[in-house]
């Protein structure tokens, strides 16, 4: 399969909605954005990040949105987050797809967060050079509740 990385279109965001409304994958995420189900909120959350300093991307998988990956916060502090369509899970797309935006955005340390239960995002992120920093407690939007969390560092 081929992974590829390209700037975010308008014709992306009811895709990024229905893969972020994914039930399974919202509670896999935890850390989704505030109201993913409410579309006004979906929209404002898009429009903000993309006029942000957030450097934003659309995974394609053999041509097809895959889901969406993204560096954003400030100098010396900044963090990666990824969403990938639950029909993509388990074939190294999250892989490809971050080692790609690693790739672009050369600027080290990045850190990322990641629940503590997500087995899967956790693999990822070891794979692509992260190492665990720290244990915290997060309000997670995707629970509904504080939880358990990873923090990780990519320092080269």
């Amino acid at each position: 399969m081929e992974i590829a990385l390209r700037a975010v279109e308008d014709d992306d965001l009811p895709v990024f909605h229905r893969q972020m409304t994914d039930p399974e994958a919202v509670r896999m995420a935890a850390f989704g954005p505030e109201g993913p189900y409410d579309p006004e909120a979906f929209a404002a959350y898009w429009l903000r990040v993309r006029k942000s300093s957030f450097v934003l991307r659309t995974v394609l998988a053999d041509g097809e949105v895959a889901g969406n990956a993204a560096v954003y916060g400030v100098a010396g502090e900044r963090e990666v987050t990824y969403w990938i369509e639950r029909a993509y899970w388990g074939r190294g797309v999250a892989t490809a797809a971050l080692r790609a935006l690693l790739t672009e955005v050369p600027e080290r340390p990045l850190y990322a967060r990641a629940a503590a239960d997500n087995a899967a995002s956790l693999r990822v992120l070891d794979k692509c050079g992260f190492r665990e920093t720290a244990r915290a407690r997060g309000y997670a939007n995707g629970r509904g509740q504080e939880i358990d969390e990873v923090v990780l560092v990519l320092e080269d």
